[in-house]
C-alpha cells in the first residue's frame, strides 16, 4: 500500500498504480517497455513519433476567471473554454486509468525559493517522467505554488476539428498543464515556463528566456537569442560558470535559474565544438530523436534524418562548470543574439536603453531559405522577448520589467550578430560570421575592455558600433565595408530597417513612457 497522497487523490487516481522512480529505474522501465534504446554513451535514445518539435498552433489557454485580464490574447495564446478544458483533463484521466501502471514526478522550478513553484507530472510514459527529472529541480520544501501536468502524448486530442491533432492546454488560475497527442517532451518544459512567464510578473519577478552565466569575479552575463543565432554555444564558456542554459528569473536579489537540466540541440554537435554539452550525455540522460547505429548503438549527431531538431536532456549536475546555488546577482552585460542572415549589422553594437528596449520587443533574427520547411529566401523573423510562443502577458508588460531594471543597474545591453557580412546567406558573397570573431568580442565585452574602444554610429540603424578593436577586421565592424556592390547593401540595410520600424511602430509611444 503506497502512503497517502494528496496531488493524486484529488486527481482520483490510485496512489497504488503511481510509481515515483529514480533515473535509473525509469530507464528500466522504458527499455522493458520498448520505449527507447541505450546508446553506447549510456543514454535513453528515444523517438517522438509524429512530432519531433512544439505545436504552437496546438497551444490554448483556458479564458475566463482571473487570469483572463493579463493574458495577450491571440494567435500565440488562443483560448479555450474552461468547461471544454475540464472536459479534456476529464478524459485525460480516464486514458490515463486505463493504461495500467504510471508513473509521477514531483520537484520543482525557481532555483530562488521565494519564487519557486512545486512541479507535478504524471503520465503513463516512464521516458517522459525520466525527462521531467532531468530538466527540473528537486522538491522545494516552501513552494509557493504548485503545477500539476497530466502528460498523455497517447491520447489524441482533435479539438477544435482537427481529429488526430495535440492539444497543448494551460489553466492558469488552477494552474494545470494538459498534454495531448504528442510525445515530443519540450512541451513539458515549455508549459512549465509559459506558465511561469504568468505568474511571476505579478511577483515583481522579470522571467526571461535566456542563458546565463557567471565570471570568476562575480560578474553575471545574460544571453537572449532564438534558435541557430549561438545562445547555447557563447554561454558554454569554460572560463565562465553555469548559471543555466534556458530559463531565468531577474528579482530584486539578482538572477535565478528555473531550471535544474539542460535541452540542448544536438545537430553536428562535436565534443570540440560543445564539450560541455558532448560530457553531459549519459546515463540517465535523454537522446531525443537522434539516429543510432543499430548494431554499434552509436548516435549519429551529424544526421538529420528524423529532423533537425534533435535534442538531448541531462540534469545540471553534469555540467563541469554549474554555478552552485542556481543564482547569483544582477547582469552586469546583457547580450542578445541575432543571426542576421542579411548582412548588414555590424558584428556587435552597444545599446542606448531605449534601443535595448526595441530590440528586446522586436527579437529579431533571419531563417535561411531551405533551413526550415516553406523558407525559400531569407527572411526576417521576430519574436517579443525572444520568445513570444511561451509569454502569456503582453510584450510590453515585460520590456517594462527590463526598463525598470536597466533604470536601477545600468546594465550594459548589447546586440551580437552571429548571423553574415558582406552579403545575404542566399548570395555568392555572403559569409558566416567567423564564430572566433564572436568569441572574442563577447570576451571584451564580458572583461570591460569593448566598452572602452571608441564607438560611430551606423547610418541606417543608428546603432553605435566600434570604430576598431585590435584583431577584428573592420569589414565585420562597420558591414557596409564588406559588400563590394554598395548600392546593393544599402538597399538591404534600408529594407531591414524598414522593418524593424514598421514592427516597433506599435509600442513606440508606451516604451516612450518607460524610465
Amino acid at each position: 500500500m503506497s502512503a497517502r497522497n494528496p496531488w493524486l487523490e484529488s486527481l482520483t487516481l490510485d496512489p497504488d498504480r503511481v510509481e515515483f522512480l529514480s533515473s535509473a529505474a525509469l530507464v528500466e522501465r522504458a527499455l522493458a517497455a520498448g520505449e527507447g534504446h541505450l546508446t553506447d554513451t549510456g543514454s535513453l535514445s528515444v523517438r517522438t513519433g509524429r512530432f519531433t518539435g512544439r505545436c504552437p498552433e496546438r497551444r490554448f489557454i483556458v479564458s475566463g476567471g482571473s487570469a483572463h485580464a493579463d493574458v495577450d490574447w491571440g494567435k500565440v495564446n488562443k483560448p479555450i473554454p474552461h468547461e471544454e478544458f475540464d472536459s479534456w483533463w476529464q478524459k485525460a484521466l480516464a486514458h490515463l486509468r486505463g493504461r495500467g501502471q504510471l508513473y509521477g514526478f514531483e520537484g520543482s522550478a525557481g532555483a530562488d525559493i521565494r519564487h519557486a513553484v512545486e512541479v507535478r507530472v504524471v503520465g503513463a510514459s516512464p521516458w517522459q517522467i525520466l525527462f521531467s527529472r532531468c530538466l527540473f529541480r528537486a522538491p522545494a520544501s516552501h513552494a509557493v505554488r504548485h503545477v500539476t501536468m497530466l502528460a498523455a502524448g497517447d491520447l489524441p486530442a482533435g479539438e477544435v476539428g482537427t481529429p488526430g491533432e495535440p492539444l497543448i492546454a494551460l489553466d492558469l488560475e488552477q494552474a494545470r498543464v494538459l498534454i495531448l497527442g504528442t510525445l515530443y517532451a519540450g512541451e513539458i518544459k515549455k508549459s512549465v515556463f509559459s506558465f511561469l512567464n504568468w505568474w511571476l510578473p505579478g511577483r515583481g519577478v522579470m522571467p526571461m528566456h535566456c542563458s546565463a552565466t557567471v565570471g570568476r569575479a562575480g560578474d553575471v552575463a545574460l544571453y537572449f537569442g532564438l534558435s541557430g543565432t549561438g545562445k547555447t554555444t557563447l554561454s558554454a564558456d569554460p572560463d565562465r560558470f553555469l548559471i543555466g542554459d534556458d530559463e531565468h528569473g531577474w528579482s530584486d536579489q539578482g538572477v535565478f535559474n528555473f531550471e535544474g537540466g539542460c535541452y540542448a540541440k544536438t545537430i553536428r554537435l562535436t565534443r570540440q565544438g560543445e564539450p560541455l554539452i558532448w560530457d553531459s550525455i549519459g546515463f540517465g540522460t535523454v537522446l531525443e530523436n537522434v539516429p543510432v547505429d543499430p548494431a554499434t548503438r552509436v548516435p549519429d549527431f551529424d544526421s538529420a534524418a528524423i529532423t533537425e531538431n534533435t535534442r538531448v536532456a541531462y540534469p545540471l549536475d553534469r555540467v563541469s562548470n554549474l554555478h552552485p546555488g542556481g543564482g547569483a546577482g544582477h547582469p552586469a552585460n546583457i547580450l542578445f543574439l541575432t543571426c542576421d542572415a542579411f548582412g548588414v549589422l555590424p558584428a556587435v553594437s552597444l545599446l542606448d536603453d531605449r534601443q535595448a528596449l526595441e530590440m528586446f520587443l522586436l527579437g529579431y533574427t533571419a531563417k535561411v531559405g531551405g533551413t526550415e520547411s516553406g523558407v525559400r529566401e531569407v527572411t526576417a523573423t521576430f519574436s517579443s522577448g525572444f520568445g513570444a510562443p511561451f509569454l502569456p502577458r503582453r510584450p510590453i508588460d515585460y520590456a517594462r520589467l527590463l526598463a525598470e531594471r536597466l533604470a536601477l543597474h545600468r546594465s550594459r545591453v548589447w546586440l551580437v550578430n552571429t548571423g553574415w557580412s558582406g552579403g545575404s546567406a542566399d548570395g555568392r558573397d555572403g559569409r558566416r560570421m567567423p564564430l572566433a570573431v564572436t568569441r572574442s568580442l563577447v570576451s571584451r565585452i564580458l572583461d570591460g575592455s569593448l566598452a572602452r574602444v571608441d564607438w560611430v554610429t551606423d547610418p541606417v540603424f543608428g546603432l553605435k558600433r566600434p570604430k576598431a578593436v585590435d584583431g577584428i577586421d573592420e569589414r565585420l565592424l562597420d558591414p557596409s565595408l564588406a559588400w563590394d556592390d554598395h548600392q546593393a547593401y544599402q538597399r538591404a540595410a534600408s529594407g531591414l530597417f524598414s522593418k524593424f520600424d514598421e514592427k516597433i511602430g506599435v509600442w513606440r509611444d508606451e516604451i516612450a513612457k518607460m524610465p
